[in-house]
């Protein structure tokens, strides 16, 4: 069952080498992914399930590795320590979608060892009840299930935000916030797919997934960070 889980922002600007001189901007957002994962690894979990949304979805296991070549850098990253060898720290080949990407550059700076990690993508128009049905079957899949959980909110709070300004994403944003911060399943299944399509909130699907995952765990939540950098809505929360 889930005993704990945390939700992060998904964007590459998380990392410093693909942020530059930028990087500064998202201090306090690294910061409160780090203690998102603290509390991660003191439930104790049998597994840790990373989930992020993909233009498909899939399963990859601990260890696979994945790239920010894409955006400008040379950089490579694996989805919780590699089972077989240390990665080089250089881009060679890649498999991991960029969110899971970012979840795995995320457990690199937390020296994850706290359980074995397993990743789903999750395909971004995955409808609520597939999501749903999804996040079920992994809150089953160990005795004690952690997740982390990586998605953005809108991407149109101001002029200059990668989908423009729309007036409803703010509303859209501060919704997404309480249900985050309250661990309240309820409401993040009640998220319409298609208001968040048309906000590009891409962390929709994934969130989601939680809210399948979280059904009767009674779980408490606490919102560790939300703004809107770049336009786009940033949630930091952990559930135990």
């Amino acid at each position: 069952m889930l005993v704990a889980a945390a939700v992060c922002p998904a964007p590459p600007l998380l990392v410093p080498e693909v942020a530059a001189g930028a990087a500064a901007e998202l201090g306090e957002a690294r910061t409160a992914c780090s203690d998102a994962l603290a509390v991660l690894a003191a439930s104790r979990p049998d597994l840790l399930v990373v989930v992020g949304a993909a233009e498909e979805g899939g399963g990859y296991d601990q260890g696979t590795p994945g790239s920010f070549a894409g955006f400008g850098v040379d950089l490579t990253v694996t989805l919780g320590p590699d089972p077989s060898e240390p990665p080089s720290g250089h881009a060679t080949g890649t498999d991991l979608p960029t969110s899971l990407a970012v979840a795995g550059w995320l457990l690199g700076q937390a020296r994850w060892a706290a359980a074995p990690v397993a990743g789903v993508a999750v395909a971004e128009h995955l409808p609520p009840s597939g999501c749903g049905l999804l996040g079920a079957d992994l809150g089953r899949s160990a005795a004690r299930v952690a997740m982390l959980v990586l998605g953005d909110g809108s991407a149109c709070r101001t002029l200059k935000a990668p989908g423009y300004l729309d007036e409803r994403a703010a509303d859209f944003d501060a919704a997404a916030a309480r249900a985050l911060g309250a661990a309240d399943p309820a409401a993040l299944a009640a998220i319409d797919p298609g208001l968040a399509a048309e906000l590009q909130a891409a962390g929709r699907a994934s969130w989601q997934v939680l809210a399948g995952a979280a059904e009767g765990a009674d779980l408490a939540g606490r919102l560790l960070y939300d703004d809107a950098p770049y336009g786009v809505g940033y949630f930091v929360a952990t559930w135990s």
